[in-house]
């Protein structure tokens, strides 16, 4: 019986996933683009059709409307939704599908548009509904999180019989030409990058100043590059559900540019998520900044360079200790020529493919709310290697380390 998939989102990620898809059709089977503008679904199925050779339908949707959703999931008759909308919109998509018994698959975990913090929290709430309505939700399906939590399960069954410590490793070297400019939503990007550090270690969580710890790491294919401690959203996961864990960070790169701009928008409060009073009218300064930026979507055919993201392992096998680190480089320009998308699209719409594909031929499925290191690594890491994405391991000597400091 032939499947039918509903995408939500056409930003640059939803591009990614739809250009995917199609390539995958005997697996998505009638595909629909839906977003709040559906002319740009529209553009986007237009290019697939050109490209590919199959078509893809389109609709508009507002994703903050649960009433709107199942309308539209009851109409295209989804096997599946794949959320590549705003993390804001997460919630109101799966109370969609759980309305409609329909499984779910996102790439980012749930955002308060008023608070600058995401967490699982909500998402995991949903486990009991999502068991009870006999469907299956995959959250963060992206890269990091995502590749790199199915990265982490791969170590642990097949390199380590216990794992201690991880570090995730996230360098974008690509060029886009542009003074400033964001490679995924400005408002999600920013708030992400101004917010508070954290890492977990010895069984709590510690609190930095933003961007503050720093480590020069030489990345494969890219070379060494300032790295910055972020929380980031899988090691939430990651820290519930990897046994005998002592610590995990994240670090992401960032050119001295890049970090000024930031600054300077923060000290004038162009990063602010409360309303101010502008000529007697409230506006919300970053979404104001958002207009002002370029469109990441349109980044694709003016970005040179890599990206490369990994984990850096330590533990234990065997009783010896041992160092693994496991990684993927992508090339912006000819992930453009495929899907006419930048890396930092592909590396995250790829993997919110191949979840999807993984849960409609049962290879990955199970009732309720799961993240990606809860299922056998094998099935995705395979499919990476065939969908656009090839991975490295490397096994480094035992003592091998990262050195950080605080700026």
């Amino acid at each position: 019986m032939s499947k039918r998939t509903l995408i939500i989102g056409a930003g640059g990620v939803g591009n990614v996933v739809a250009f995917k898809c199609a390539m995958n059709a005997d697996t998505f089977g009638e595909i629909t683009l839906a977003s709040r503008t559906k002319s740009k679904c529209d553009a986007i199925a237009e290019n697939v059709k050109a490209k590919t050779g199959v078509a893809i339908k389109t609709a508009q949707v507002d994703a903050d409307s649960v009433e709107e959703l199942v309308a539209l999931i009851r109409e295209t008759e989804a096997d599946i939704v794949i959320n590549v909308a705003l993390p804001y919109q997460d919630l109101t998509i799966m109370d969609a599908c759980a309305a409609c018994q329909v499984d779910y698959l996102d790439t980012a975990n749930y955002e308060h548009p008023d608070e600058a913090k995401f967490e699982y929290k909500e998402q995991w709430a949903r486990d009991q509904l999502f068991r009870e309505q006999h469907i299956m939700g995959l959250l963060g399906s992206g890269f990091d999180p995502g590749v790199t939590n199915v990265f982490v399960a791969y170590a642990q069954k097949h390199y380590f019989d216990e794992i201690h410590t991880i570090d995730i490793l996230d360098c974008n070297a690509g060029d886009h030409g542009y003074p400033f400019a964001t490679n995924f939503n400005p408002e999600i990007n920013l708030r992400e990058v101004s917010a508070k550090g954290r890492y977990w270690e010895n069984g709590e969580w510690i609190e930095t100043e933003p961007m503050v710890i720093k480590q020069v790491w030489d990345y494969p294919e890219v070379g060494p590059k300032d790295s910055y401690l972020l929380y980031h959203e899988e090691m939430e996961s990651l820290v519930k559900n990897i046994p005998h864990l002592k610590r995990i960070r994240f670090f992401m790169t960032f050119g001295e540019s890049y970090l000024t701009h930031m600054k300077v928008l923060e000290n004038v409060g162009m990063l602010g998520i409360e309303p101010v009073e502008h000529q007697g009218q409230k506006i919300i300064p970053i979404e104001f900044l958002k207009t002002l930026l370029p469109d990441p979507a349109s980044l694709g055919p003016r970005t040179k360079g890599k990206t490369n993201i990994g984990v850096f392992v330590k533990g234990i096998k065997n009783g010896e200790p041992k160092t693994v680190y496991i990684y993927q480089v992508s090339d912006h320009e000819k992930c453009y020529e495929e899907v006419m998308s930048q890396a930092v699209s592909y590396t995250t719409g790829v993997p919110a493919m191949i979840g999807a594909k993984l849960m409609l031929e049962k290879r990955w499925y199970e009732e309720g709310v799961h993240n990606m290191e809860e299922f056998d690594p094998d099935p995705f890491m395979e499919e990476l290697n065939t969908q656009g994405l090839p991975w490295k391991v490397m096994e480094l000597d035992a003592d091998a380390t990262l050195e950080v400091k605080e700026n």
